[in-house]
Parts: C-alpha cells; structure tokens; sequence
C-alpha cells in the first residue's frame, strides 16, 4: 500500500479526502497533520460562530470518528516543519517522522499584517481560525476597531456588533465590497450595517496603532524598535492617516491573506505567490502535489470555497491514478455569510475588466427592498450585482456561466426568471406566465 502524507487539514484538504477515499479506499496508507488541534471544521461558518448563530460542534465537518473510520491516521497540534524530498520524509515539531511515496500541501493561508507601527501589540487579532473566534468570545464589552472593508471584516464587525461592542470598521475605499459591488450596491450596504449599530471610517488608512504600557500606565505608541516594549503594551488607539484616532481595546486585522508557502520553498520547491502547480495541481517534483489557498496556479491565488473544492476533485483523481482530469480556474459567484443582508456578486459587473472589449450594456433596477445591476456584452451577462432580493440569483447566475443569449429576454430580464420568455418558451408558456 502506498503511502500519502498530507499536510494541512483544511476544508480543501477535507474534501480531498473524501474524494480519494471514495475513487481509491484502498490505495493509501493516509496520514493527515494539521497544526491547529482540531478535527476538520468549516472556516466559512466562523462568522455565525462568532455573532451566536451556530457552534462548534455544528461547524465541525470532519470529527475524529471520520478519520478512524477510513484508516486515516490523524496528527493535530503539531506544523510540518521540514521536507525531506530526496528521502521522502516529512518531519513535524513534535519529532514524528512521516515518510510518504506522494505529498499533499494543503497549507492554507496565513492572515495579511497591518504593516504600521505597534502591529505586535497585545489587542491586535486576526479573524483566520477557531482560536481566533474563541479569542473574540471571550471579550468583555470593548471599544473594537476593524480595519477592512471586505468580506471578512464586515462579517467580524457585524459578529461584533451582536456580541455587544463599540465596533468602528475603518476602509482605504470609498465604498464596502470595492471588489464585489458597485458603488450603489456598496452604500446601501453601509447604511443597513449602520442602522444595526456600526461605524464606519470610509476612504482612510491605517498609519499606526497607538499603545499604552503595561508597566507605566501611560500612552505610548508602539515602537517597532523596541520589542520588549511593544510586547508589554496594549492598544489604546488607531491613528489614520488623516490625523484621526479612534480610541480602541483591540484591533481586528481583516487586510486579505497571504499564502503560507515557507514549506514547499524551505524544501526547494517552486513559489512566487504561493506553490507553484500546474493543471493537474503537481509541482515540479512529481511526488508533491498541492491545493488551496497555498498554491499559484497560473498566476492565480485562490481564497474562495469553489475553487479549492475543484482543485481538491482534480487532485484526487490524479493521487487515484485516474488522471484525466484538468484544473482550470473558472470564476463563481460570491455570497454574503450576513444575517439579514444578501447580496450575490459576479463576474464583471462593472463591465471594465476584459481589455480591448467595449463596456456594454448596464441594466439596473433599485427599488426598497432590492438592487439589481446586471451587466451585458454581446447579448450576454458577464457579471451581476443582487442586493436584498437575490431570490433570482440561479436564473442569473445560470445564464452568466452559460453565456447565454439573452436577446429574447432583454425587456423583462432585470424582472427575474418568472417574468423572462427563455429560449425554447412556446408562447402558450409565456402567456401562462406572464398571466
């Protein structure tokens, strides 16, 4: 039986594992090792978890009996600190020595730092993992400032919010979600957020985080020139680059992610960005593969759920030697993990993104309760914006990733898939409906 060693036990990871125990049961000798000290758990549900809408145990997807119940041998508690390729062994911090006939990296991604002064203050956090979330719970009533105003620092602000604290979400941009609404999807965003109580800082940076000793009582922003100094302090404030500070108990960094790839490089490997892979997610040693968020794959990094899970299926068909298939990077729509607050973004919604193309057509429909933009080119939604209302979210996603010719439904398009005569509709149909 072969051996297989993979490192990170992620949900990438996880639904690696499903898919090889189910192509080839028998094939491998599996040892998985995470560095967290957890079984497998849904990292998209910390959000809920922080804000009270669900727990642990729910979000845990892959227990302990998992495991044992396919013969795979589980590490938790302990990083892989070394790769030794040329005698196919991976070596762990607590000593254990793993060797392997394939590899999987599934490292994941580490939280991007604030790189300002007094970053290593105690009360600057990171939202990334279980510890994290566990961390956040145990706060008394504090004054919080979140900087980012992307998914996941919206989704800890408003988690915040329900916990019971002062929280002030600061963005360099002038409207929440830059990436993924336009800019009346954005502001409509805002004000909903604010009506439940939170505050926002638009079009600012973060230039230092102010500190107060631990030992003085006395303000003193943090210096990076004096560790044992900045180790003693704890946050007092954040100054923006506008002169502004914000008083504040903790910060919350939620400025992206970096890939963790100082393993595979350590070891030789290729990485730019992340490990770098090819189509059928191998590097440039044959018996290491790698998934997730750690890899570049055609200069593309990866934080989304869709694609990691598609890399997972390509991958293991490959570990199963039934090596047919190939990874190639398709774009997915991105979702809002808000009680209360749906909206669903996709594709080039701006209609700015594919050069040497003209902008198209925008269609937008704002109503109270909903705010539809949809974006066309050539007879053909290439990206949408749904705001409140995403009920038609499938018709529309559906027609993006068929590139469907919509030229039949153009009238009535922004009015959802009920009121849309579909290519193939008789007219008996459409009478039906439209009545």
């Amino acid at each position: 039986m072969k051996r297989l060693v993979v490192v990170g036990n992620g949900m990438a990871a996880c639904r690696l594992l499903e898919e090889l125990t189910r192509l080839a049961p028998d094939l491998y000798q599996i040892t998985v090792v995470g560095d967290e000290p957890f079984a497998g758990y849904n990292r998209v549900m910390l959000s809920p978890l922080l804000g009270g809408g669900t727990d642990e145990k729910t979000i845990t997807t892959h227990p302990h009996q998992w495991y044992r119940d396919r013969n795979i041998r589980l590490i938790t508690g302990t990083p892989v600190v070394a790769i030794h390729r040329r005698r196919r062994q991976v070596e762990t911090a607590a000593g254990h020595m793993l060797d392997y006939d394939r590899l999987l990296l599934a490292t994941g991604a580490a939280p991007r730092q604030l790189p300002v002064e007094g970053v290593s203050l105690d009360g600057v956090v990171s939202f990334r993992d279980l510890y994290d979330v566990r961390r956040l719970l145990s706060l008394s009533a504090a004054r919080v400032v979140v900087v980012g105003g992307g998914f996941l620092g919206l989704e800890a602000a408003d988690a915040l919010v329900k916990q019971g604290h002062d929280v002030t979400l600061v963005h360099s941009r002038g409207h929440l979600l830059n990436q993924q609404l336009d800019e009346s999807a954005g502001h409509r965003l805002q004000q909903d957020l604010e009506a439940r109580g939170l505050k926002f800082v638009m079009q600012a940076r973060t230039q230092s985080i102010e500190g107060i000793s631990l030992e003085k009582d006395k303000p003193k922003k943090g210096s990076g020139n004096n560790r044992s100094e900045v180790a003693r302090g704890r946050v007092a404030a954040v100054h923006l680059a506008d002169g502004q500070r914000l008083p504040a108990d903790y910060v919350v960094q939620a400025v992206g992610i970096v890939p963790r790839a100082e393993l595979a490089a350590s070891a030789g490997l290729t990485v730019n960005q992340g490990v770098r892979v090819d189509d059928t997610l191998q590097t440039f040693d044959p018996a290491i593969y790698a998934i997730g968020e750690c890899v570049e794959h055609r200069e593309r990094t990866f934080g989304l759920v869709a694609p990691l899970y598609e890399q997972a299926s390509v991958c293991a068909s490959h570990l199963a030697e039934l090596g047919h298939r190939r990874y190639l990077y398709a774009d997915s729509a991105t979702r809002l993990k808000i009680s209360g607050i749906d909206l669903v973004s996709c594709g080039d919604f701006l209609g700015d993104k594919e050069k040497g193309a003209s902008q198209g057509e925008t269609l937008q429909l704002n109503l109270p309760g909903s705010y539809r933009r949809v974006q066309i080119r050539d007879n053909r939604v290439v990206g949408m914006v749904l705001y409140g209302d995403v009920s038609d979210a499938p018709f529309f996603e559906k027609l993006w990733n068929e590139k469907t010719d919509i030229s039949a439904l153009r009238e009535t398009l922004l009015l959802g898939e009920a009121f849309c005569k579909r290519p193939g509709d008789s007219d008996e149909n459409s009478e039906e409906i439209a009545a």
